[in-house]
């Protein structure tokens, strides 16, 4: 069995209205700046990070978050 693929969470800037749903439901994981835009972790998530990260991408409703897999370059297709 292989192990599940790193990821990390996008932010579609344009997108966000700046609800604060994101940070409200895994503040240990997302911020805010000070316009209240969310912040992410600039790296990849930690393995029990992933489903409070996807419970935050859920929540958003402009769906303005993601979770991204990040791609092994040494992997081969």
């Amino acid at each position: 069995m292989s192990s599940p693929q790193p990821s990390t969470i996008t932010v579609d800037r344009v997108a966000c209205a700046g609800h604060g749903l994101c940070y409200g439901v895994a503040p240990d994981l997302i911020d805010a700046d000070d316009q209240g835009d969310p912040v992410v972790p600039e790296r990849p998530l930690a393995p029990g990070e992933a489903a409070l990260a996807q419970e935050a991408v859920a929540m958003c409703p402009e769906r303005a978050l993601a979770l991204q897999t990040i791609e092994d370059p040494t992997s081969k297709d």
